[in-house]
């Protein structure tokens, strides 16, 4: 089958490509611009294109599919002369269900932790020899390409985004899986460029839910009132199912986590990872997996790339990234990392980096979101706020929407690397939150830099 992807380069997009090159597929791609690390792995499968830009010549008689990324406009000249040639046109997350249709599916949705608990899942499958399908929005260890499709495997593993499929298909990706097996995290409103209203934003979820195929299972966190009123009015035919956290304790900066056989220690921390961990092992249940092998398995699971990841540490001292951004997702961050080391100094930097968080009118949701840390500091650029022809803000309306004493607001970024390192750092935790850079910084040669820093002092 010959497919020609048009934006090539996005994070799925490009798994997506090298999944289906590696399967056989006769595979073309084109992009106006393409960055790293998606590059060099297209250069790699031999389907990066030749030349940056969009040309309607590439498409061709005789291509059967075009597949269509959300970075691609409506105007693209690709795309208008497919739609002449009357090719089918499918949007990544449309063509991954149609690759996966015969399978049980299995989504993972919600507004956090949609890949920490798929990548959970797929690590106790993995470690169980279970064949799998699978749709990953981010890169994890041990993996070189996030989707997988394959003719061999009864079962696909879909981390379920919200936001929209394509130019085209304005949809919520998750509503395109129709799965067998839905796993709901929290409802915490986001992406209000695309849904105004917590209102719009619930119906989302709702309609998710109703897309899960008949006699389907709903595992859905219990502790969220939004997602217990969803649960309660899902079809009839749905089994519901709630969780929340899995039994723990922590012990001098270890958390272990207490089963029918005994306690586990756990490289994962907090009371998010631990309800993680307990909607994982739902799913897992469903697909077969003994709980004795699924917390076995789990014991030596780091998380996911970006969440809650370890960058450099040395005793009384660690420094940690986490691609929190959203309110909700801040206030769990730190709180976790103040609860693990209740005795450590903890300074928590996050970065105002995407469209709702630099929204003026949307600012008031982060009230309180970092009071857990002994200092917190908050970074953006006004030259962000522009591009995203945003109303700008003040860092004056930043630390009064944050509204706790201990926020102290940045608008350049090496003001605020200086102001950490002129920190008294012993005996203390440094957090760096975002799903950006910080304007361009290297998060991992910061943090070796900081503990470098901390041996000298010691």
């Amino acid at each position: 089958m010959k497919i020609h992807f048009i934006a090539i380069g996005g994070s799925a997009m490009h798994n997506l490509a090298i999944a289906l090159k590696r399967k056989g597929y006769d595979l073309t791609g084109s992009d106006d611009e393409i960055f790293e690390p998606s590059k060099t792995r297209l250069a790699k499968e031999g389907i990066l294109p030749e030349s940056f830009g969009w040309d309607a010549s590439r498409i061709k008689p005789g291509i059967e599919a075009v597949v269509l990324g959300m970075h691609a406009r409506a105007d693209n000249p690709e795309l208008i002369k497919a739609k002449e040639l009357g090719l089918p046109i499918y949007s990544y997350p449309e063509f991954f269900y149609q690759q996966t249709k015969d399978k049980k599916r299995v989504v993972i949705g919600g507004s956090h932790g949609k890949t920490t608990i798929t990548s959970m899942i797929l690590h106790v499958l993995r470690k169980a020899e279970v064949s799998c399908d699978y749709l990953v929005g981010a890169q994890l260890e041990g993996y070189d390409c996030m989707v997988r499709i394959s003719d061999d495997s009864e079962i696909a593993i879909i981390e379920g985004d919200e936001y929209l499929a394509s130019a085209l298909d304005r949809r919520p990706k998750f509503h395109l899986y129709k799965p067998h097996i839905a796993l709901l995290t929290g409802v915490a409103w986001d992406h209000i460029n695309v849904f105004p209203t917590f209102e719009n934003y619930v119906d989302q979820f709702r309609i998710f839910i109703d897309c899960i195929e008949p006699d389907g299972d709903l595992i859905y966190y219990a502790g969220d009132a939004e997602l217990r009123a969803l649960a309660e009015a899902a079809r009839a035919d749905i089994e519901t199912v709630g969780y929340k956290a899995a039994p723990h304790h922590i012990s001098a900066g270890q958390t272990f986590l207490h089963t029918e056989t005994g306690e586990i220690p756990l490289h994962v921390f907090g009371d998010h990872n631990l309800q993680n961990l307990a909607g994982a092992a739902e799913v897992l249940q469903r697909l077969g997996i003994s709980k004795s092998d699924i917390y076995a398995h789990l014991s030596d699971f780091k998380g996911a790339s970006k969440r809650m990841e370890l960058l450099a540490s040395r005793p009384g001292f660690s420094v940690y990234k986490d691609f929190a951004h959203a309110p909700s997702k801040l206030k769990a961050t730190t709180e976790a990392l103040k609860n693990q080391y209740p005795d450590r100094t903890l300074i928590a930097c996050m970065e105002l980096h995407t469209f709702s968080s630099l929204n003026k009118a949307f600012l008031p949701h982060y009230r309180g979101a970092m009071a857990a840390a002994d200092r917190a500091f908050v970074y953006y650029s006004p030259d962000v706020v522009a591009h995203k022809k945003l109303e700008p803000i003040s860092p004056a309306e930043v630390k009064s929407a944050f509204g706790s004493e201990n926020v102290e607001v940045f608008t350049d970024s090496d003001v605020l690397l200086k102001a950490i390192r002129r920190l008294e750092l012993r005996n203390s935790t440094v957090l760096m939150m975002s799903s950006g850079n910080f304007d361009g910084v290297d998060l991992s040669a910061f943090a070796e830099e900081l503990n470098a820093s901390t041996a000298k002092i010691a």
